[in-house]
């Protein structure tokens, strides 16, 4: 009789290291696990998948030897893990089955009596060849590709390599984990048969943002590794079909591939300005230097809202402010009827669109800046410069909106519906990636994350804040956020000059960028 207490082991492939390119399933299973037992070559961002209170194990193996846990060890971990009664999801890198010793791992379960599923994962081989434009079969080049290991077991006493007929019986031949034998891999294609001037090409971390491509031939390309320091992991593809890479390379040809950008919105928030950036090649760091909280008090807004029908305006500044204002009008049974008689404004196209989510359209946006001070000018061009204005912001927020209103005879009440906090916990880590010099670039999409980043980072003094953040780029979303960078002292060097948004951000970035680019 089958053993109900004993889990269930799934093992899943990772993918090469781009995490959108793990399966469906994959995703599905790391959303449900209770243990994930994780390799070096699994990307990290995909654990954002899994639950908050599953276990993480991490068993990486690096080349070199250094390994956090030996195979055995990792086949025992499994075992153990599931004799528990948990979902387990074994990550690896990759797929599985290829080159992974997924097999060994399974044949230990099975032996054990430990029920087991296998899910594919997108192999390196296919991956490295599409990111770096080379299309491993082509039936004008070749119709037969082989799957070699660079690195066969050193236990073995000879090679299980047929030399001779791999050389010249395959068309593209893909070696994985063979940088450390490249040497002996080309001296004995060529010395079994392959042309010396076969082209051939060597990937790192292929998919990931620190992808990066060489290409020689059998030749030269030992040479060609050497000069530009090509470090494992990376994967080595022979044959004619490289070639093709001059006419269908697309990845590498990303502008921000191979910049590491963090990103200091709160973490709800953050999703939008990431994939822009990660779409462009980024790798992007979320470093959430904020978090939003109701207040303290609900009194002022809804007292005002009780009052709506003595307003002639409704004023929204932020996104999060009209999230914050109909989470308080639903959860007191009301909802967008209770607007009916009132224009509302908004200080942008971004917050305008988060308005039509709740079925509104903006009456007015700035005519100009993207701002506070914009929209205030504009109301008072328009003649609303009398009204009486309801506004819903942050509890500490920029004072020159109502104050310019107020100064032309406005009538303005300010309402409280969220508040700005430090998030707590990672300020050490924080400051790591600039003491490491991990970061290229830091964006700042409020007064409030530059803040609270520079507390974060916690400098002794300003000379300090400068040698922290020294070579690291600065992008602000706007003159708003931007007066508080440049008060610190600091030097800003993106910010959109019109339309403050997300994207006119992400695009400026891109253009520094592009400006900024090294020749090849």
């Amino acid at each position: 009789m089958k053993n109900s207490k004993i889990g269930k082991v799934y093992l899943v492939g990772a993918g090469p290291g781009d995490p959108g390119l793990i399966t469906v399933k994959g995703k599905q299973l790391l959303e449900r696990a209770e243990v994930v037992v994780y390799d070096y070559l699994a990307n990290i961002k995909l654990l954002n998948h899994v639950p908050a209170d599953a276990e993480l194990i991490y068993v990486g193996k690096k080349g070199g030897g250094i390994h956090a846990e030996t195979q055995e060890g990792i086949n025992q971990i499994l075992v153990d893990q599931a004799m528990t009664g948990k979902r387990v999801v074994r990550l690896k890198g990759g797929d599985p089955f290829i080159f992974g010793r997924g097999g060994e791992e399974i044949e230990e379960l099975a032996k054990h009596g430990v029920e087991f599923e296998i899910v594919p994962g997108v192999t390196a081989a296919s991956a490295a060849a599409t990111y770096a434009g080379i299309p491993i079969t082509h039936r004008h080049y070749t119709a037969t590709v082989a799957f070699v290991t660079g690195h066969e077991d050193p236990n073995k006493q000879e090679s299980s390599i047929d030399w001779e007929k791999l050389s010249t019986g395959i068309g593209t031949i893909v070696f994985y984990m063979g940088i450390k034998n490249l040497p002996n891999i080309t001296e004995r294609l060529i010395r079994y048969g392959r042309a010396p001037e076969t082209p051939v090409a060597v990937i790192r971390w292929a998919s990931t943002p620190e992808h990066r491509t060489v290409t020689g031939t059998l030749a030269t390309i030992v040479d060609v590794v050497n000069s530009a320091n090509i470090k494992p992991p990376a994967l080595i593809i022979v044959g004619e079909v490289v070639k093709l890479r001059e006419t269908m390379n697309w990845f590498e040809k990303k502008p921000l591939l191979g910049k590491r950008i963090m990103v200091t919105r709160t973490r709800d928030q953050a999703s939008d300005l990431v994939l822009q950036l990660e779409e462009l090649g980024a790798d992007c760091v979320e470093f959430a230097t904020i978090a939003l909280e109701p207040p303290d008090t609900w009194d002022e807004i809804d007292l005002a809202v009780d009052t709506i029908s003595r307003f002639d305006w409704l004023l929204f500044t932020s996104i999060n402010a009209i999230q914050f204002f109909f989470q308080r009008l639903f959860a007191r049974q009301m909802d967008a009827r209770t607007l009916c008689n009132i224009k509302i404004a908004a200080v942008g196209v971004a917050t305008a669109a988060e308005l039509q989510k709740y079925g509104l359209k903006a009456d007015l946006l700035p005519s100009k800046e993207f701002t506070g001070e914009g929209l205030a000018e504009t109301l008072i061009k328009q003649g609303a410069g009398t009204s009486r204005f309801l506004l819903p912001r942050a509890l500490k927020a920029n004072e020159a909106l109502p104050d310019i209103l107020r100064q032309a005879g406005a009538e303005v009440t300010v309402a409280p519906v969220y508040q700005n906090i430090r998030p707590k916990g990672r300020e050490a880590a924080l400051r790591q990636e600039f003491i490491d010099h991990a970061i290229d670039m830091v964006t700042f999409t409020s007064s409030s994350t530059f803040t609270n980043f520079i507390y974060m980072l916690n400098p002794k003094d300003d000379a300090e804040m400068r040698q922290l953040l020294q070579g690291v780029k600065i992008a602000s979303i706007g003159p708003v956020t931007g007066k508080a960078i440049i008060k610190k002292g600091l030097t800003i060097d993106v910010q959109p000059s019109e339309c403050y948004s997300i994207a006119t951000m992400v695009q400026s970035i891109t253009e520094h960028y592009l400006a900024n680019k090294q020749p090849d």
